[in-house]
């Protein structure tokens, strides 16, 4: 089983769709895990919305900070714009996308940037 964790600031849209792509793409050969560097304590209703349209429940998820995360070696620590902010995690491979934060898109913008999450986690999960 390969360990996965996606981290962005609040843990509450990129990360937390990119955990359930990971979930959804891997399957039991993988455990997936998200944190923010500073979590908002919310998975945002908008992401809710958008997983649910593609039959994912994220409203099992909730938004937490890089401490609450185990203790272990991941495969993959990928990080989605909290850059600097986020503290070293014990990974064998760190990646670094470039997605901005849809937190504040319209519903269309926000399906691009899911999209955009799923398209990633599918080739990362596929390629590792």
């Amino acid at each position: 089983m390969r360990n996965f964790l996606f981290v962005c600031i609040e843990n509450s849209n990129r990360s937390q769709m990119a955990q359930a792509f990971a979930k959804i793409y891997g399957g039991d050969s993988v455990a997936a895990y998200s944190a923010g560097s500073r979590p908002s304590g919310r998975v945002n209703p908008k992401a809710v919305a958008a997983m649910k349209e593609l039959g994912y429940d994220l409203t099992a998820h909730n938004s937490k900070s890089l401490d609450d995360l185990p203790d272990i070696q991941f495969d993959y620590a990928v990080t989605m714009g909290c850059g600097d902010a986020c503290p070293m995690v014990k990974a064998t491979h760190r990646v670094d996308w470039v997605i901005p934060d849809p937190r504040d898109m319209d519903e269309a913008e926000f399906r691009t940037v899911r999209d955009l999450i799923g398209a990633k986690v599918k080739k990362l999960i596929e390629e590792g």
